[in-house]
């Protein structure tokens, strides 16, 4: 349904007429066409612990953005959470540009869920702003995508807004404004300053009286102009209607995506390996053509029996032909019984570069790459043969135990947590973390905490009570069941560690430094009356 708002008579009217596409929740739509959830999942997309996006659904049991993890949850039982992954707006948001490029070039992106387009031509072509429109609505709808709102106007700020005020007028499901030409500054009168996305200028302004784009268009350009400089200039023109910003069509990127379909579908996986070895060098080659090599692709693999199977690779340096073999066939044969085991034939691979990079700059040095290039193929080959989970990198997360902090995981693969899911971040190590170790750390870390026993003179154990006081200082330990009583030269603690205080299965410890007379030192926990060794200092 279209609704025509008419202005009160202006001046000249700028000769650009944009119109702007919106699709609202983007991030929202894209996770649940990705996951394949129902549209009235409660949904909530959650970024460094807090609420980046949430559902319809999810709102109306009061979560919002910005809510921590654990609060959104408490307001809506049934909350799903899911990471927020901006990549999958831009690759899910890649066919909707695609469809409207097929009807009328010239698309604009300015994030994914929000386009920007010259009506001037697809008017004429169509017969009408309102009927170029509508053809973009069936377009939009024939993929699938019904809930998108139109705003046509003089500028690509003045359509946006237009696009976005379909949510407070009472119009259907296909929403357009279009407000004519010259009407901009007329319409965007009564809009409050915030919506320009200048904070430092929206609290200046209020300070001196305007409240909105009406009175702030309503001053002169020139006081404008030497009060707030010209970041305020701008902003004046884009509050009278007379944006200085145009539409800069795209240029569409190069189809880099590769897709293998089987017929019949393939049950073993030497056979999908050797089918898919020709696709696989002609996505390397359709690469180096454009002079572009892959660091991560997504892989995805379609059964007869409906089942998608898909995940993300990265790669050390570059994928070549072989190495996006093995990732196809690493992912059907699974790192553990929860992500493998499809139940029918392949019928369809599908390859997408998720991250693409110069040719250039992975250029040999002036002496080449002979040792790089010998470690890469050597662990690359044992990959092959043993499993993508054969050769592990170790690499420092956050934590308070030195323990949680070595965390290791497959070569070449992103800094993720491989104890829960594929896309789990480790955790940051530049993060405060109450009850850390500071430097220099101990050199030799256990893997798991060796038994000991800390006494004192008289030969009694060595304790810390509730108030963090030891019973006697420590005189003797041992380390190990085979351990012999060391004497203690020195040492350094309390530092206690209240590790997860609200939950019963928390835990308390205390960590002390302890050098013998050798000059060895040691990194020792006491837990609940037990001594164990984390780790020594070399």
């Amino acid at each position: 349904m279209t609704a025509t708002l008419s202005p009160v008579p202006a001046g000249t009217a700028p000769a650009t007429r944009i119109m702007t596409f919106w699709c609202p929740d983007w991030p929202i739509t894209a996770a649940l066409r990705e996951h394949s959830l129902p549209t009235d999942t409660a949904l909530a997309l959650v970024d460094r612990g807090e609420v980046f996006a949430c559902s319809p659904t999810a709102r109306q049991d009061g979560v919002k953005r910005g809510l921590r993890i654990r609060e959104a949850q408490a307001r809506s039982t049934g909350l799903v959470s899911l990471p927020y992954d901006p990549s999958l707006d831009e690759r899910t948001f890649e066919p909707v540009i695609a469809a409207v490029e097929t009807i009328m070039p010239g698309v604009q992106v300015i994030r994914p869920g929000l386009c920007a387009i010259r009506v001037k031509g697809p008017s004429r072509y169509y017969g009408s702003e309102a009927k170029a429109a509508e053809v973009v609505f069936q377009t939009l709808a024939a993929i699938g995508l019904t809930d998108v709102r139109i705003g046509i106007a003089d500028g690509p700020f003045a359509a946006e807004q237009a696009a976005k005020a379909t949510d407070q007028l009472d119009v259907d499901v296909e929403q357009l404004v279009v407000i004519p030409e010259g009407g901009s500054a007329w319409f965007l009168g009564s809009y409050p300053l915030e919506v320009l996305e200048q904070p430092k200028l929206t609290v200046l302004l209020k300070r001196l009286g305007v409240r909105s784009l009406g009175d702030f268009a309503a001053l002169q350009a020139s006081d404008v102009r030497n009060r707030f400089g010209i970041e305020g200039a701008l902003a004046h023109r884009q509050a009278s209607g007379l944006d200085h910003r145009t539409v800069v069509a795209r240029k569409p990127p190069p189809h880099l995506d590769t897709i293998a379909d089987f017929e019949p579908p393939l049950a073993r996986i030497d056979q999908l390996a050797f089918a898919f070895r020709t696709r696989a060098g002609e996505f390397v080659d359709t690469l180096r053509e454009a002079g572009l090599v892959c660091t991560a692709l997504h892989v995805s693999l379609h059964t007869e029996s409906g089942e998608v199977s898909e995940r993300r690779w990265q790669h050390p340096r570059w994928f070549d032909a072989d190495d996006v073999v093995d990732r196809v066939r690493w992912q059907l044969q699974g790192t553990n019984a929860s992500d493998h085991g499809l139940t029918s034939g392949i019928t369809r691979v599908q390859i997408v570069p998720d991250i693409v990079e110069n040719l250039s700059d992975h250029a040999d040095g002036l002496w080449g790459t002979g040792p790089d290039e010998g470690i890469h193929h050597g662990l690359a080959r044992v990959q092959s043969m043993l499993g993508h989970g054969a050769v592990l990198t170790a690499i420092i997360a956050g934590g308070r135990l030195l323990a949680d902090r070595r965390v290791f995981i497959p070569w070449g693969d992103a800094a993720v947590n491989p104890q829960q899911s594929a896309k789990t971040p480790v955790k940051d190590r530049d993060q405060p973390w109450p009850g850390r170790l500071p430097g220099p750390v101990p050199a030799t870390v256990f893997a798991e905490p060796v038994p000991a026993a800390v006494i004192d003179s008289r030969g009694n154990p060595v304790d810390v009570d509730l108030r963090g006081l030891l019973s006697a200082d420590p005189a003797f330990f041992s380390a190990g069941p085979d351990g012999g009583r060391r004497p203690v030269h020195s040492w350094a603690g309390p530092w206690p560690i209240n590790e997860r205080w609200w939950d019963p299965k928390g835990r308390v410890l205390n960590r002390f430094q302890l050098v013998d007379q050798s000059g060895s030192a040691w990194l020792l926990l006491l837990e609940d009356h037990a001594w164990w060794v984390e780790a020594s200092y070399d």
